[in-house]
């Protein structure tokens, strides 16, 4: 695939990429095997766990979870009034959609407790061995997975033909939660409404998506801190991953969209 030549001239020293298409890998460019921090691609990951918990009936989603008045669906969401790091809250649950590290971990700290396990081993039990997945949780439940390309690969695929949750379960996580809320998705700026699933960003009307163009309003993902990235398109059934070892900044804001953009046109 041409299009994944572009990360050739990317400025981060190590990227690997790419696309599954059809319910297979159809190209990749960069090494599979080596190891990359996935930052905030940890989270659809750990949300994926807990649905797992959902579907298995130890928490439920509406049950209260965080700050007083939030609930698991709250904290999945970016909806609990949580802030980026910390546990005080800075807003009403439901009012705006803060993004927050610290309500992936109280999710992780509470599937933990109603588990009576390690989180790391449930999501080991629960997502990560059942499709393959080798990554490892070193610490936040928001933002440290380490893991290939090979095994963000796995998890696109399975996002495209999902086998720990039910179907049903994963449309519900990737359609809109509280909507119509308003707020700011760090480093990309603010969006109104800032559109939301279970753990899951969505595209929807967002202008100037880091998904590019030509992605359907109905691509979901996420992307990381560590210019990492994940993007789902169901309507078209093509997944676009990505792992570099450089930081976020202008050049992935140009870079991620252009490449998007490729890939989709692309046959």
């Amino acid at each position: 695939m041409d299009a994944l030549r572009q990360v050739d001239d990317w400025p981060a020293e190590n990227v690997a990429v790419g696309v599954v298409r059809g319910g297979e890998v159809r190209a990749t460019r960069g090494p599979l095997d080596r190891e990359f921090r996935w930052a905030s691609v940890t989270k659809p990951v750990t949300a994926l766990a807990v649905l797992v918990a959902v579907e298995e009936g130890i928490i439920d989603l509406d049950e209260p979870a965080g700050p007083l008045g939030s609930t698991i669906r709250h904290l999945l969401a970016h909806a609990s009034g949580l802030p980026f790091h910390g546990r005080e809250p800075i807003g009403r649950p439901g009012v705006r959609r803060i993004y927050s590290n610290s309500g992936f971990e109280v999710l992780a700290e509470w599937v933990e407790s109603r588990a009576e396990m390690p989180f790391e081993d449930y999501l080991l039990q629960a997502v990560l061995q059942p499709l393959g997945i080798r990554a490892e949780l070193r610490g936040s439940a928001g933002s440290h997975l380490h893991g290939t390309l090979d095994d963000l690969l796995l998890l696109a695929r399975d996002l495209l033909a999902p086998t720990v949750i039910a179907r049903e379960t994963l449309d519900e996580a990737t359609s809109v939660q509280f909507p119509g809320l308003a707020g700011v998705i760090p480093e990309m700026g603010r969006f109104d409404p800032n559109d939301w699933g279970l753990g899951f960003e969505l595209r929807d009307g967002k202008p100037g998506h880091w998904s590019g163009r030509l992605a359907s309003e109905r691509t979901f993902g996420h992307w990381g801190g560590s210019g990492t990235f994940l993007w789902v398109d169901p309507e078209r059934g093509v997944a676009l991953g990505c792992l570099t070892d450089l930081e976020f900044g202008d050049w992935a804001k140009e870079a991620w969209p252009r490449l998007s953009d490729a890939v989709i046109e692309e046959p």
